[in-house]
């Protein structure tokens, strides 16, 4: 499934010359644009009489063609042909989009945002790529976090007729969140008949099976009837996938090599020994397995532990006497999900030039993520250890004499899952048609996403926990008493601990007209506005609000927050056909957003097709993106970052890993004050076609972004302390930000702050190769390739800093690969057919952010190898209604390359750009009646 380029058009031109009346007029058309706030959102809407379309990348409609800007079209044969159901498993089969958010990325512990998938072109963030559906926005994900965008669970799957991709900074057409592109998915409009499908599909290991069923049907014909009705209804079901259940992971062998990336809190629980109780048990000759001590963190088990999932590894986070606790044994790499979606549109024909429309979209995505179970930070009287009874913990100078610090991992309270509710719902209502001459489209659209997050299992409330631990009524060194297993299952929390809900009203209105005429054609104009309100509220629960449940903290400030502001636009389009070969299309757009301001976008694309073979297209434009209320308002988040290494600590306490590396917390913060992003963008790029069946383009593209609205990564911070050392608060600051504490010089909390950093930079070339409809004594033959060559993508944290690049580097939150493409090889025989697909990721060097414990020096560098699967399908059209498709995704069973990054809560290979399934059957059916 490679996405199509539209191809020349050889339309037939009207040579007469323009009057010196019209051009006088095109002139001045041209100076009222200039201070004319500019350019339509698209729709398609189809125009019998004209026989013309809209494109997206235009408000215009005209005969289809390809136009000054780059628009990839996936259609519902390319759709089907991958064998993909879900709109985020679609868009990964795009080269352009780089490191979206996916369900494997959401596997992530405490984090925010868990269920969001969304679309990321050009790796310049969620946030700065427009998702429509038919041409209009929808609710953005409403759970606060990081990133903001369209859900893409909320995406009618099976309604979907085909996908436009705009590869072209469109701030100027669409508003200030499109610097990275657009992507407008588009159902179908004039249904009648009943289709049926089905889908069912398993892994050969066994784990993430899934299967759809959609069923669609429509009536009326609008030129016969006046009217048309349809619906599509879309469920898909997909099964939860464990670590245990993929022979990669083991082969990965992450505890050898990422040990530092593991846990200390482990089941028999490690003892976390103050400075003072561990020179004290030196000094009076204490052992462990008879050696004695020399490290922080101890455990009586030693060496053997408590295996499968907690080891003895003298290089990772347990250190030389304790465990080592390897999560990536004892979690899962897929969640279970259950996706509902209905889309239905109706139109109305009520005069000869009007019609009257309405859709109503209903979506929701119910996810259910499991991790590895609790993390514990508990303590206990030093007596309750018989091993320790007689060492006189309790007569040294300490705040707490003869308390230990416990890390321990509540195996007994089972694995740690939380269910995500994602839905979604949104109405249009509206009338297009033609009037004094003016194509015309208004519409209201009303769309509502609303989050729920509960946790569900392995969660237990904190004060009660401590208490059974205190009291001797929980084990944290083996198991627990009835009592005490009684105790647990008492505590556990089922709480719909966060509820979000975000709503947008939208009016808006566009036309569109000939002024006029010149030599290549109609002189168009294009004129429309919108308004629009945008609101988030979000409300945690009383329970998190107490800040007592373990593993989950209560965000700060400890109230419900609501916020919204009012967004205002006009634009205006002109396409100007000056020349038969030459065309120009000039547009501008002025967006207003309360408390935050406005800006101009301006955009200027240029056609030239000197033949019916050859067309030379580019474009240039500015564009400015306004911060996100999530980015302004949301609450301050407690997190924590992978397991990474403190430098400093590290360095004093003899780069000891038991006590240096850790999940530091973070605090991540928004910011009120943050000012719009600005970007410059411009693209050159020329389509070839020597033939009917063969299409080639190449497009350079070149995008600029200032005042970037970035956090640091911590990664960064770490890496960088003598500039970012600020950033980093230590329990032994006395800044009155933690609990003072002068012998204790270790990290406290990270600051992530949202601010108004420095710049991004990123360029590259799109190649699109289209043969199709080869005609041979075999059958006819087809191949496309859609594919990304990155040449610049780098990043600066403030104004004169150098630019960091993540261009075949790993750094802070991901990669972006220097070349990725899809290709797709077809043949078809009558009603019979095959496709063969390859995916393909570049390899890169990895992120490399652990200490060697020797010197405190990075530890040698990893080269992750390119990733790269192949797909085949097949289907047979038994007759014109009954079709049969079969295929098998990652014929190789291609397992993901290992990496040490140490971002994601996934450990030992990336999962924002890898497929963990392994090999993966599928068989699917489709029967349609009209």
């Amino acid at each position: 499934m490679s996405p199509r380029p539209h191809r020349p058009a050889r339309p037939s031109y009207n040579a007469s010359l323009p009057s010196a009346k019209l051009r006088h007029s095109v002139e001045a058309v041209l100076l009222a644009l200039a201070a004319l706030p500019a350019v339509a959102q698209q729709a398609v809407v189809p125009d019998a009489r004209l026989n013309r379309v809209e494109i997206t990348g235009s408000a215009i409609k005209r005969l289809e063609s390809e136009t000054a800007l780059p628009v990839q079209v996936i259609s519902r044969e390319d759709i089907d042909k991958a064998g993909v159901t879900t709109a985020a498993e679609l868009l990964s089969k795009v080269a352009a989009n780089v490191g979206g958010l996916t369900d494997g990325v959401s596997i992530n512990v405490g984090g925010d945002q868990r269920g969001f998938n969304s679309a990321n072109l050009r790796g310049l963030g969620s946030s700065s790529t427009l998702v429509l559906l038919n041409g209009r926005r929808m609710a953005n994900f409403a759970s606060p976090g990081d990133d903001a965008g369209v859900d893409l669970h909320n995406i009618p799957a099976a309604a979907i007729q085909r996908v436009e991709v705009l590869l072209d900074g469109a701030s100027a057409l669409y508003g200030t969140d499109a610097i990275g592109g657009v992507i407008n998915f588009i159902t179908r409009k004039d249904f009648q008949g009943f289709d049926l499908s089905a889908y069912a599909g398993k892994t050969q290991e066994g784990g993430a099976g899934k299967q759809t069923a959609s069923l669609a049907g429509g009536f009326g014909n609008i030129t016969r009837d006046g009217y048309n009705l349809f619906a599509v209804l879309d469920l898909q079901n997909t099964g939860r996938l464990s670590t245990s259940q993929r022979k990669f992971i083991p082969e990965l062998k992450i505890p050898e090599r990422l040990g530092h990336l593991l846990s200390s809190f482990t089941s028999p629980a490690n003892i976390r020994l103050t400075r003072t109780q561990r020179d004290h048990l030196q000094d009076i000759g204490f052992t462990i397995n008879g050696k004695p001590i020399t490290n922080r963190l101890i455990n009586f088990s030693i060496p053997n532990c408590a295996p499968p999932a907690n080891l003895y590894l003298p290089d990772g986070t347990g250190g030389v006497d304790a465990c080592t606790y390897d999560y990536m044994g004892d979690t899962e790499l897929y969640p279970e999900s259950k996706n509902i979606s209905l889309l239905s549109r109706g139109v109305l024909q009520v005069a000869p030039d009007h019609q009257l429309y309405a859709e109503l979209s209903l979506a929701k995505a119910k996810t259910r993520y499991v991790g590895s179970s609790a993390r514990v930070t508990g303590d206990i009287n030093y007596k309750m250890i018989p091993a320790l009874a007689n060492t006189g913990l309790d007569q040294l100078d300490e705040d707490y004499p003869g308390e230990l610090e416990l890390r321990m991992r509540l195996n007994e309270a089972g694995r740690r899952t939380s269910e995500l509710t994602s839905t979604g719902q949104r109405f249009v209502l509206g009338m297009m048609g033609t009037l004094a001459g003016w194509d015309y489209d208004i519409g209201l659209n009303r769309s509502v996403n609303t989050v729920g997050d509960r946790d569900v299992h392995g969660y237990v409330l904190y004060d009660k926990l401590i208490q059974g631990i205190r009291s001797g009524i929980i084990n944290p060194f083996g198991p627990s008493s009835a009592a005490g297993v009684a105790l647990i299952d008492s505590i556990q929390v089922n709480d719909e601990v966060r509820h979000a809900r975000g709503t947008m009203t939208t009016l808006d209105f566009k036309a569109s007209r000939a002024i006029g005429q010149m030599d290549g054609g109609d002189v168009m104009l294009a004129l429309g506005g919108e308004l629009r309100n945008e609101r988030t509220d979000f409300t945690p629960s009383a329970l998190l609000m107490t800040d007592n449940i373990n593993n989950d903290r209560a965000p700060e400030g400890g109230k419900a927050t609501s916020d919204s502001r009012r967004v205002a636009a006009v634009y205006g389009e002109l396409f100007v056909p000056f020349a038969k070969q030459w065309e120009m299309q000039l547009a501008l757009r002025h967006d207003h957003y309360q408390t935050v301001g406005g800006a101009s976008s301006p955009k200027l694309g240029l056609r030239y097709q000197p033949d019916k073979s050859l067309l030379f297209r580019g474009s240039a434009s500015t564009g400015f993106r306004a911060p996100s209320l999530n980015d302004l308002y949301r609450p301050t988040v407690y997190s924590s970052t992978s397991t990474l290494p403190d430098p400093v600590y590290c360095a004093e306490n003899d780069n000891d890993l038991s006590v240096c590396a850790d999940n530091w917390n973070t605090r991540r913060y928004s910011n009120a004050k943050l000012k719009p992003e600005r970007s410059q963008q411009f693209s050159l790029g020329t389509v070839f076609e020597p033939s009917r069946s063969l299409t080639m383009s190449l497009d350079y593209w070149n995008i600029k972004r200032t005042d970037l609205i970035s956090e640091i990564g911590d990664d960064i911070i770490l890496g960088n302390l003598a500039k970012y050392g600020n950033l980093v608060h230590r329990y032994s600051q006395n800044d009155g930000l933690c609990d003072y504490d002068a012998e204790d010089n270790g990290i406290c909390y990270i600051e992530l702050r949202k601010e108004n950093r420095g710049a991004q930079k990123a360029s590259g070339l799109d190649l699109n190769f289209d043969l199709h409809g080869v005609k041979t004594e075999w059958g006819v033959l087809g191949a496309r390739l859609n594919g990304t060559l990155v040449l610049q993508s780098k990043l600066q944290n403030a104004p004169g800093d150098p630019y960091i690049s993540n261009l075949g580097k790993f750094v802070t939150k991901g990669v972006v690969q220097r070349w990725r493409h899809h290709l797709t090889l077809d043949w078809e025989q009558g009603p019979v057919g095959l496709s063969l697909a390859n995916n393909y990721s570049a390899g890169y060097d990895d992120q490399n952010s652990a200490i060697n414990t020797d010197n405190g020096t990075v530890v040698a560098a990893n080269r992750v190898k390119a990733y790269s699967t192949w797909d085949v399908s097949g289907w047979w059209a038994v007759n014109q209604q009954f079709k049969l498709r079969a295929g098998i995704q990652n014929i190789g069973n291609t397992s993901p390359p290992f990496s040490n990054q140490a971002y994601f809560f996934l450990s030992g290979y990336d999962p924002s750009y890898t497929d963990p399934r392994g090999r993966f059957f599928y068989l699917s059916a489709q029967y349609q009646f009209k």
